[in-house]
C-alpha cells in the first residue's frame, strides 16, 4: 500500500491502530502510536505519534498529532507538532499548521497554512501511485 511508504509513515515504530473503511468513530480520540484512518472520524484527537488519513477517509473535527499525512478529506483544523504532508487527493476545509508543511499538486485546501518555524510550505508533485 502506497500510504505506508510515505515519508512520515516510514519512520513510525510499532503496530498501527486502524479505523477501517466501513467504520465510523464518534468522539475524542487520544493515545500514542501510529493511527491510520480509512473510514470516518467525527470528533477531535490529540495523538502522540503519526496519524494518516487515507484516500477515501474522512475526518470532521480537529486532527492534532505529532505528524499528519492527509490523503482523504478533513472538515476542521489539522495541527502537527512536527510535519504535515498533504497528498494530491486531499480535500481540507480548515486551517493547517505544523513545523513543516508539504502540499502535493492537486490537493484542495480551503483555509490558511501556517508553518510554525516561519518558513514556507513546500509544494511537490506526487510521484507515488496512490492506488498500489
Amino acid at each position: 500500500m502506497a500510504l505506508f511508504r510515505r515519508r512520515i509513515g516510514d519512520a513510525a515504530d510499532g503496530p498501527a491502530t486502524y479505523i477501517a473503511a466501513s467504520a465510523t468513530f464518534n468522539g475524542q480520540l487520544g493515545g500514542a502510536g501510529n493511527f491510520v484512518v480509512f473510514g470516518e472520524v467525527v470528533g477531535n484527537c490529540d495523538i502522540n505519534g503519526p496519524v494518516t488519513l487515507a484516500k477515501g477517509g474522512r475526518w470532521v473535527g480537529t486532527l492534532h498529532a505529532d505528524n499528519v499525512v492527509v490523503a482523504g478529506s478533513v472538515e476542521g483544523d489539522v495541527i502537527a507538532r512536527e510535519k504535515v504532508e498533504i497528498g494530491q487527493s486531499a480535500r481540507i476545509s480548515g486551517s493547517i499548521s505544523g513545523a513543516s508543511i508539504a502540499v502535493a499538486e492537486g490537493a484542495i485546501i480551503d483555509g490558511e497554512l501556517s508553518v510554525t518555524t516561519g518558513g514556507e510550505a513546500t509544494r511537490f508533485t506526487e510521484k507515488r501511485d496512490s492506488d498500489d
